[in-house]
Parts: structure tokens; sequence; C-alpha cells
């Protein structure tokens, strides 16, 4: 009877303890979110209530959640890029309309800048999203992407394109993304990206949003999307990481598309982000271990969803057929040297990547015609892929 005894004390012993060690560890949890919130949220010299629902502070430019980073504490501001930001005309059959994201016109006060207001669950959803939205490794995760030849002889300084803009309906565990990045070389251990997704892990919703990437680890423990972590300089006084998008392209109608640069500035060495021909601000090279230069660059689409799900469809949710009203596009594709001019991908220097043939596929034009210039399509109907 005693051993009886003996046996059941240890055992409610031992549950006690148990759930104490549960409580503790998510009572430092909150503490350690509570503690990002207030690095992420200044305080606004006002606030702009969206008609998306969330709400927009104007920061000052000295004062963002850059600075906290502790690489940049003493960071000296660059309010804009030493290189000029070059327009082109681009359409398909003349009938591309830009897409909106943003404020649209400067609302807030000079010398701050807009940035969206981090909430208790987004950063919880962030963490969990971060590990999982492009890591191409993971179970469910799959790729199409066309991607510039590692060459111990070529550096590359910055990659453009005009990217077509979709929505569909997503099951929460899963997203859809378009993607452009900089790379230090395949292990992507230095990354920089940016594009448009859909991912309700992310906002709570499933509609089309435009976001920032970076990473110094291939996504283990640095770096984040949008403003969920310090590190992106803001200069743009209208745009800003995160944005929903007011319109999209719809099939049989009109194709909504983006045009997108990442520009490693020649002077500092800053890697400039722009959207529609605007510097929206920059990611500062001390951030990064090995990225004073890209090894690669890309242009594609991504999905994610849990391991042994069905996948949602990529870029249009249909398949490159050479038709740029059908298949999500990127159109007018660059890369840039040192001296930021910029050379379309030769044939010899370029692979398509895909890893689910049947679901999501890649295909690289080259050289077309004065309109689209060196082109490319991505996407595919998802399905059932497997891992």
């Amino acid at each position: 009877m005693m051993n009886v005894l003996f046996i059941f004390m240890c055992s409610v012993s031992f549950v006690t303890s148990h759930q104490f060690d549960n409580k503790q560890n998510t009572l430092k949890e909150d503490l350690e979110i509570e503690r990002e919130l207030k690095l992420l949220n200044k305080a606004p010299v006002k606030s702009i209530y969206t008609k998306f629902g969330y709400i927009i502070d104007c920061i000052g430019i000295n004062n963002q959640p850059a600075f906290n980073h502790p690489l940049l504490m003493n960071h000296k501001l660059q309010e804009k890029p030493s290189f000029r930001t070059k327009k082109r005309k681009n359409s398909v059959k003349s009938s591309s309309t830009k897409a909106l994201s943003g404020l649209q016109k400067a609302q807030c006060p000079t010398g701050t800048v807009p940035i969206k207001r981090t909430t208790k669950d987004d950063l919880i959803r962030g963490k969990s999203y971060f590990n999982n939205g492009l890591v191409g490794n993971l179970h469910g995760n799959h790729y199409a992407e066309v991607i510039t030849l590692e060459d111990d002889e070529k550096s590359y300084y910055g990659v453009a394109g005009t990217n077509s803009v979709y929505n569909f309906k997503v099951n929460k565990d899963q997203s859809s993304s378009s993607v452009m990045f900089v790379r230090d070389g395949p292990e992507s251990i230095n990354y920089i990206g940016m594009g448009w997704h859909v991912a309700p892990q992310l906002y709570n919703d499933d509609e089309t949003h435009f976001y920032v990437v970076w990473t110094t680890d291939n996504f283990k423990n640095t770096g984040c999307f949008n403003l969920l972590c310090p590190g992106f300089v803001q200069t743009s006084q209208t745009n800003y990481l995160g944005g929903q998008f007011s319109n999209t392209s719809i099939h049989g109608g009109p194709i909504i598309a983006i045009t997108m640069s990442i520009s490693q500035d020649p002077k500092t060495k800053n890697w400039w982000i722009s959207n529609e021909y605007e510097n929206l601000g920059y990611f500062p090279p001390s951030l990064f271990s090995n990225l004073y230069s890209a090894g690669q660059v890309g242009w594609g689409g991504r999905t994610s969803t849990s391991p042994g799900a069905p996948s949602p469809p990529m870029g249009s949710g249909l398949f490159p057929d050479n038709n740029y009203y059908h298949a999500a596009y990127f159109i007018n594709v660059s890369h840039q040297n040192d001296s930021t001019t910029s050379y379309g991908p030769e044939w010899y220097l370029t692979e398509s990547y895909f890893d689910k043939p049947d679901c999501f596929s890649a295909e690289y034009y080259g050289k077309q015609d004065r309109e689209v210039g060196f082109s490319l399509q991505y996407g595919g109907i998802g399905g059932n892929c497997g891992d």
C-alpha cells in the first residue's frame, strides 16, 4: 500500500512540476513577445486607419525599428540612393495595369515614414510562418524558378523585373508566393527577396500582399518578413511593407503587374528595394555575413502547405505556355553589374528549377520583343504534389 501511495505522490509531483514548467515557459515567451513589440511599435507622430482594417503609424525616420538592431546602432541614414532609378514602359499588349499597394499619396508628415503596426498575433504568426514560407527543402514546400547559374568569375549587384499579380483562395495552412531575389549562392545563407504572396498564416486573411524578406542563415534564426524584426531601413513616405493590393489580375480581364528591383548602391553598398520605381528603403550590408555582391539572382514562385496535404496553385494557377494572358510572368527581367548597368540574363547562364513538374513549372524565354524584353513564366495548378 505504501508503495502504491509513493508512486501516486511521485506521479502527482511530476505532473505538477511539468505544468509549472509549461506555465513558466509560456510566461517567458509572452514577455519576450511584449519586449519585441515595444521595439517594433514606436510612438507614432500620426496614425492612419486603412480601409483594410489595419493601422499605419507615421514614425520619425530616425526613430524607426531598424535602428534597434545591434548591428545598426551607429548606422548613418541614407535618405536616397546615389544612383538614378531608370523608368521604362512595361506592358503586355498595352493592357497591363499598375498594381496598387501602400498609401498612394503622402499622408505622413515630413520626416516620418509609414509603418504597418504590428500586433501580438502578427508577431506570433510571423515567427511561425518565417521558418516555413520560402525554405525549399521542407516537406510541403515547392518551387518553380529561373535562376542564374553560379559563376566564380561573375557577381551580381541587382535584379529587376515586372511581375503579374494574382489572388486565389488558399487554406489557412497554405501559402503561394511570387519571388525575386539576390543571394550569396545556392545555399542561400544570405538572402533578400521580394514579391507578392497570399499567406493567411502571416496576415490572417487570404488577400494578396506585397512583401520583402531577408535572412543571414537560410531562414533559421535571423531575418523576417517585412518589418516583423529590426533590419530594413524605410525611407518612402507613401509605401510600406506588407501592404495589401487593392487590385489583382483577372483571367480573361486586365493583367495587373508590379515593377520591382533590388539594387546595391555602389557607394554605400546598401541594398535598395524599389516598387513601381519608388525607392522604399534598404538593407544595410552590415546585416549580412557575405552579401557585398550576390552570387545568384532569380525569379519565380513558391508554395507551402502542411506535410501530406494538397498544394495551392502557384502564379495564376496555369502552366507556362508563352501566352502572357495565361500563366504568371516576369517580363523585362535583368540583373546589374557593379556600375548599376542592367543586362538581360543570357541563356547559358540560366536554368529553370521546379521540384514537382506535374504541379508546377518555370520556363525562360530569353529576349523576345521590345514590349516584354527578357522574360519568363512560372506557375501551375498545385494539387497532390507529395512532400
